[in-house]
């Protein structure tokens, strides 16, 4: 069992960080071949999303797909801190992701890349990655 932290930081409102590089790194270090990595964000107002790499257009479409769904003003909001909108797109992509191990290498589609998206930047963030063998 390994567990290693990360520090990022964004730099805009919303920002999507692809982050698989981060991970590939610890998996090489951790030495396991075959199991799981689990990528978690301790926070409430960013997560993880596995989506397209090639096309940067795919990004910016989510981003602004998000942003219509949940928009940063809305007349409904009460919550104080004016950051409701970051605490709905984080729940809708989620706080972690689980990724297979096989040979050493993550298991992912050919188009497929793992993305820290922060709702509410820019901000120093950390993020978590536990590796278990098995």
């Amino acid at each position: 069992m390994y567990l290693y932290e990360h520090q990022i930081s964004t730099k805009g409102a919303q920002q999507m960080s692809k982050v698989t590089n981060i991970v590939r790194e610890d998996i090489e270090k951790s030495g396991v071949k075959d199991g799981i990595a689990v990528v978690y964000s301790p926070h409430t107002t960013a997560g993880f999303t596995i989506n397209e790499n090639a096309d940067p257009d795919v990004v910016h479409d989510m981003l602004k797909g998000y942003e219509k769904a949940f928009p940063t003003t809305a007349d409904f909001y009460r919550h104080a801190e004016g950051n409701s909108h970051a605490h709905m797109k984080t729940t809708l992509v989620g706080p972690s992701q689980t990724l297979i191990i096989s040979g050493g290498r993550i298991v992912f589609g050919i188009w497929q890349d793992l993305y820290f998206c922060d709702f509410d930047g820019p901000r120093n963030r950390r993020f978590y990655v536990k590796i278990l063998e098995g």
